[in-house]
């Protein structure tokens, strides 16, 4: 089947670019052989040199005792950042005593007339189940709690990434000064937010609300930037043919044109919010999150099952409240009536609340969960832990999972020289990017030997290679059967919904039920969660090959097979650099997360520094995190941009 490989273009531009890579491997050959020996005569040894090391626990803590003995003195905490932090904790528990004042039926009615005017009966139905589930599981309170938080972060959240987002989509400077900052904080993990707001703040629900408007603004920036970039030339020429002034274009045209893409962006900072204000938990967020972080850290699965389960319903209902209203642009639009009907509707049911004393929910309502999961889970530990005959249980499979995958990538990782490890991501990172690329990962690498945590990091590196190949494993599997099965596709689609919507902190619960501690569940943790994803886009990638030339493929009698491997996969390597790219950040993001249950590194040392007060080593650890995962986006997604040119 020689004649099918030449379905796939093959131009000399491909010839040029392995010329290119052969001429930037001798140079970074030429390069090693100068400053390699150098290196090893001035610093020898394998791990990152001391001398290199600059210590910052000394100024660090110096900074944070100054910021808390001036906290309450100093003109910039009184008049600028303590009025932020009042302004917040006003606003925030002023939604939440309305939430609590309108009653569990209130709130329930309200939510259920929102989703029916927005998306009809049975969205409206299903978000009034997810609400009385709260209540049942005993997590009324809680769950009203963080949607308080949620209520006052989206908005900021909203307001901020709409003003950044119209800039960049309004001028050409100021998008290419905001695209590579945008860019930068939207593949950090969650975690590296939460120190510097704590330095200022302290702990507290101020520090978890600018937490979580810092991490959720982004997506809104940048699909405001992108509508307004987007809009159609031929409509806004047509609309300065009248005369019209810019702020007229803008309010008339611009922005209207937009809707899809601010909804689209509305919907991602909801989510992507929901995530941050239950990670929030543990710099004073409370709600939902504060429940499933208590629970884990005394292994009470019941508990945390018990609060992630609320969490997960109230994901699935605001990502399908926003997705219909985003799906429902462009069709005729209700009459304005009918969000009178929901007004006048939840002010009636939260009136008989208040008229017959029900606003809180009754006791004798709350289903116990907790302890038959803990029975469950005790009998798991009993019965499928280990001793299960050929098989073995999840705790063996763990244990040898750390024995045979875990360690010795880790030990192989520290074994190598520092100076091979910087050389290896500055020969990857140029040879799929261009210099400026391999300089940044570099650059970013070496500063993590500079902070002090080399071995650490090498730690938490490990675990996301384990984890991404796991990942990309199976998740090109199952995306390549997808593709190539309608029914496959229909029984994968809710699973991969629902598990996109729910947030990183609730995948923990499940492998500890399962794994109990260590960093084998961290990363079981980091599969599940980057496995959507992956699937979602290798499957899309491969259905977009042009059916003619999977025609042409056929008409020369490729197998089914030999289309896959010789035509499918070329033509679709774009979408599966992308797939790489964002498995290896949704990866860190939750192996970082992992440090709670075990995961150690870096992800322990964040934990460790703000449960102890310590924030020199969280802070530390925290910037670490940040060139982490700087120097593996820049690894990876350079590739994707030069796959797409090329393709």
């Amino acid at each position: 089947m020689a004649t099918v490989t030449a379905i796939v273009p093959r131009t000399g531009r491909a010839g040029l670019l392995g010329h290119l890579a052969v001429r930037k491997l001798l140079l970074l050959t030429v390069a090693a052989a100068v400053l390699v020996p150098f290196a090893v005569a001035r610093w020898a040894g394998g791990s990152w040199p001391e001398a290199l090391t600059v210590d910052l626990s000394g100024p660090l803590a110096g900074a944070s005792d100054w910021i808390i003995d001036n906290r309450d003195s100093h003109p910039l905490f009184l008049y600028f950042f303590g009025h932020v932090s009042n302004v917040v904790v006003v606003t925030v528990r002023a939604v939440y005593l309305a939430l609590l004042a309108v009653g569990w039926a209130g709130a329930t009615a309200l939510a259920g007339l929102v989703a029916w005017r927005v998306a009809g009966i049975r969205l409206a139905l299903g978000t009034a189940v997810a609400f009385l589930t709260c209540g049942l599981l005993g997590m009324w309170v809680p769950t009203m709690q963080t949607l308080a938080l949620m209520v006052v972060a989206v908005t900021a959240s909203v307001v901020v990434g709409a003003l950044l987002g119209l800039v960049a989509g309004l001028s050409d400077r100021m998008n290419r000064v905001l695209r590579p900052v945008l860019d930068t904080m939207q593949v950090l993990p969650a975690f590296a937010y939460l120190l510097p707001v704590v330095l200022i703040f302290g702990i507290g629900v101020p520090a978890a609300v600018l937490a979580t408007v810092v991490y959720a603004a982004p997506p809104m920036a940048r699909l405001t930037a992108l509508g307004l970039r987007g809009a159609d030339k031929e409509v806004l020429e047509a609309v300065e043919s009248l005369g019209t002034t810019s702020r007229q274009r803008l309010l008339t045209a611009r922005i209207p044109l937009a809707r899809k893409e601010l909804l689209l962006g509305l919907n991602q900072t909801i989510m992507m919010a929901l995530s941050m204000a239950v990670i929030a938990s543990v710099i004073g967020a409370g709600g939902l999150g504060d429940r499933v972080y208590q629970a884990l850290a005394s292994v009470d699965v019941g508990a945390a099952l018990a609060a992630g389960i609320p969490i997960v319903l109230l994901a699935v209902v605001l990502d399908r409240v926003t997705g219909a209203a985003g799906a429902n642009l462009g069709q005729e639009p209700r009459p304005r009536t009918h969000w009178l009907y929901v007004v006048a509707g939840a002010a009636v049911v939260a009136a008989a609340g208040r008229l017959t004393a029900r606003l809180e929910w009754p006791d004798g309502w709350v289903v116990p969960l907790v302890e038959p999961v803990n029975r469950a889970v005790g009998w798991m530990t009993d019965h499928l832990y280990s001793g299960v005959p050929v098989v073995g249980g999840t705790a063996d499979w763990a244990a040898r999972f750390t024995t045979w995958v875990l360690d010795p990538v880790r030990d192989g990782l520290q074994w190598l020289p520092w100076w091979s490890v910087l050389l290896v991501v500055a020969t990857l990172a140029w040879l799929i990017g261009t210099w400026r690329t391999a300089l940044t990962a570099v650059l970013a690498m070496a500063a993590i030997g500079v902070l002090g945590v080399w071995e650490p990091s090498l730690d938490t590196l490990s675990q996301v290679i384990a984890a991404v190949a796991v990942t990309l494993l199976v998740g090109f599997a199952t995306g390549i059967a997808a593709a190539r099965s309608e029914r496959v596709d229909r029984l994968l689609r809710p699973v991969l919904d629902v598990f996109q919507t729910m947030p990183q902190f609730v995948y923990l619960i499940p492998v500890v039920a399962l794994f109990g501690v260590g960093r084998a569940p961290a990363v079981a943790a980091a599969v599940v969660y980057a496995l959507p994803a992956v699937v979602r886009i290798t499957a899309q990638g491969l259905r977009q090959v042009d059916p003619a030339t999977l025609e042409s493929a056929r008409s020369l009698g490729a197998t089914s097979t030999q289309q896959l491997r010789q035509v499918q996969l070329p033509l679709a390597r774009p979408a599966l650099l992308l797939a790489v790219n964002q498995g290896v950040v949704l990866v860190l993001a939750v192996v970082i997360i992992g440090g709670m249950v075990g995961g150690g590194a870096l992800g322990y040392d964040v934990v460790f520094g703000l449960a102890q007060g310590d924030l020199a080593t969280g802070l530390v650890a925290g910037a670490a995190i940040v060139c982490l995962g700087l120097m593996l986006d820049r690894v990876t997604q350079p590739t994707e941009r030069r796959a797409q040119k090329g393709a």
